[in-house]
């Protein structure tokens, strides 16, 4: 597979940004200043991400409503009952341990995601440049 487009779109991002940083310079103080001050209160009215968990509904929940076993059926004990459902509980903690993790990936991507752009080196300058919101809505 060839990484031609990807070279490109890299040199093209440098390009953007070093375009970006010499006209960063040239703004003046005060519109620095208020973008500073709109990056800091849009971060602040930034609501949390909603997490989401998984419903587990029981898989005979209705099963009781077709009445009791027959009576020419040997009851069985407790014990037995119980050897029955240890495979059923496994499963159970096996799906309850698999959602657990996924959301643990999920949330640590989200941070990844969350430092990379308050870490970012890109200038706040960047975000006037109607040409820069362009191509980020082509990036995507």
């Amino acid at each position: 597979m060839s990484s031609a487009p990807v070279n490109r779109e890299h040199e093209f991002a440098l390009k953007v940004r070093r375009a970006l940083d010499e006209r960063a310079a040239a703004l003046p103080a005060a519109t620095t200043d208020r973008l500073a001050v709109a990056r800091r209160a849009a971060l602040a009215r930034k609501k949390p991400e909603a997490a989401t968990a998984p419903v587990f509904v029981p898989a005979f929940a209705g099963a009781a409503a077709y009445g009791t076993p027959p009576a020419s059926r040997p009851q069985t004990s407790f014990a037995r009952r119980l050897l029955r459902a240890w495979p059923l509980a496994l499963l159970l903690a096996g799906l309850v341990g698999i959602a657990y993790w996924e959301d643990m990936q999920r949330t640590a991507e989200l941070a990844d995601i969350d430092a990379a752009m308050l870490s970012d080196d890109l200038p706040l300058n960047a975000y006037l440049d109607h040409g820069f919101n362009a191509y980020l809505s082509h990036a995507r």
